[in-house]
């Protein structure tokens, strides 16, 4: 049976978008750690349109991260359909990893959204605050679910009470490396 065309979000505001969200759910990837917590994503936009992104985790206290860049898959388009670049491995960047990041949906408050892609093997619910109220939460597994996602799959990510600053008696950033062992599982 084919697939129903995703909605995706239309005429988002990319400066509104900007800024720091707390990952609450995702689907398991081999991109990330398997026990990463407070997962995070905070994104830039440039001068030249494009928007930086920084994504980070924790493993065992130490701080791993990435940085790529985002950009409208096809400028004329109002949609919110974006792609991510990464340079991989991160900490000798020779390979460009390029993927879907989709907006499904956002509150016009712009504090929760639901990003996928369109073979619907990633999800993510990401918020402006570490937790997200479970009302919510639910509506945004209800959307991924009417738009045909496995919602079994979310994981939902831990998150501190206080979430750890950079540099916060934290050991040395990882460049990456976090990336490269979660290849194997770790």
């Amino acid at each position: 049976m084919a697939k129903k065309t995703m909605d995706v979000v239309k005429g988002l505001d990319l400066q509104r978008y900007m800024g720091r969200w707390y990952e609450i759910a995702s689907f398991p990837s081999r991109f990330q750690p398997k026990n990463g917590e407070n997962t995070r994503a905070t994104y830039t936009l440039k001068d030249d349109g494009t928007v930086n992104v920084l994504n980070e985790t924790w493993t065992d206290g130490v701080r791993g991260y990435i940085e790529g860049t985002a950009y409208k898959a096809d400028p004329s388009s109002d949609e919110a359909k974006l792609k991510v670049k990464f340079y991989v491995p991160p900490f000798l960047p020779i390979i460009p990893v390029v993927g879907d990041y989709w907006v499904l949906y956002i509150d016009e408050d712009y504090q929760y959204a639901l990003i996928g892609q369109p073979s619907r093997k990633y999800l993510w619910i990401l918020s402006r605050k570490a937790h997200l109220d479970e009302e919510i939460y639910n509506q945004l597994v209800q959307r991924a679910k009417d738009e045909e996602y496995d919602v079994s799959k979310l994981h939902k990510t831990p998150q501190s009470e206080t979430p750890p600053e950079e540099g916060e008696d934290a050991p040395k950033d990882t460049k990456g490396i976090w990336w490269f062992k979660s290849l194997f599982g770790k």
